[in-house]
C-alpha cells in the first residue's frame, strides 16, 4: 500500500471538510435552503476550491461513487459459491444494516427522498454502475460482454436497492426481490 504524500492528504482533508460541512448544513436546513457559498464559507474554502472537488451541489452528498462500483464488481467476482443474485442480495442487506447503524442514515435518506434534485441525481449516479456490473456478470458466467440477460440482471439488481431501502424490513424485502431475480416470476408463483 502506498502512503499518500502531503499534497494528497491535504486534498483529501479539504474534500472531507467540504462534504462534512455540506452534510451538516443540508441536514439542518434542507438541500434547497443552503447555498454553495455558505458551504464553502463553513468549510473555510473558496467556491472555486469547492467546485474543484465536487462538480455540482448534488455531488456533495454522493462522493462514494468509485468505491460503490468496485464493491459491486467484487461481490460478483468473489461470491464464494453463491449465485450472483444471492451475492448481490447479501451485499445490499449488509449495506442496509451498516447504514442503519449510522445515526444520521434515516435523516439522510429522508433528505434525499424528499428532495427531487437529490433523488434524481442519486439514482443517476447509482445506475451508472450498470455497465460495470453487467460486464462483471458476463465475465463470471462466460456470457458475451453485450449479453442482454447480464445487462438486465445488473439493471434490476441496482433498481432493487431503492425498493429494498424503502421497506421497514429490508432483509425480508431483499429476500423477496432477489428471490424473484434468482428464480424468475414463474418460479416464484409456483408455490
Amino acid at each position: 500500500m502506498t502512503e499518500l504524500g502531503r499534497r494528497e492528504r491535504k486534498k483529501l482533508q479539504t474534500r472531507q471538510s467540504i462534504a462534512e460541512a455540506a452534510l451538516r448544513l443540508f441536514l439542518d436546513r434542507g438541500f434547497d435552503d443552503v447555498g454553495v457559498k455558505e458551504i464553502a464559507d463553513t468549510a473555510d474554502v473558496s467556491v472555486t476550491t469547492l467546485f474543484k472537488h465536487f462538480p455540482s451541489k448534488e455531488a456533495l452528498l454522493f462522493d462514494e461513487d468509485e468505491e460503490q462500483e468496485s464493491a459491486l464488481v467484487e461481490v460478483v467476482r468473489n461470491r464464494e459459491g453463491r449465485s450472483i443474485p444471492m451475492a448481490l442480495r447479501d451485499h445490499f442487506v449488509q449495506a442496509a444494516e451498516g447504514h442503519a447503524d449510522h445515526p444520521q442514515f434515516e435523516v439522510f435518506q429522508r433528505l434525499v427522498l424528499e428532495t427531487p434534485a437529490l433523488r434524481e441525481y442519486g439514482h443517476r449516479m447509482w445506475t451508472r454502475h450498470q455497465d460495470a456490473l453487467a460486464r462483471a456478470i458476463a465475465e463470471e458466467t462466460g456470457a458475451p460482454p453485450d449479453d442482454v440477460r447480464c445487462a438486465a440482471l445488473a439493471r434490476f439488481a441496482l433498481d432493487a436497492r431503492d425498493v429494498i431501502f424503502d421497506r421497514p424490513d429490508r432483509a425480508r424485502a431483499a429476500d423477496e426481490v432477489f428471490g424473484l431475480l434468482e428464480h424468475g416470476w414463474a418460479g416464484d408463483r409456483q408455490r
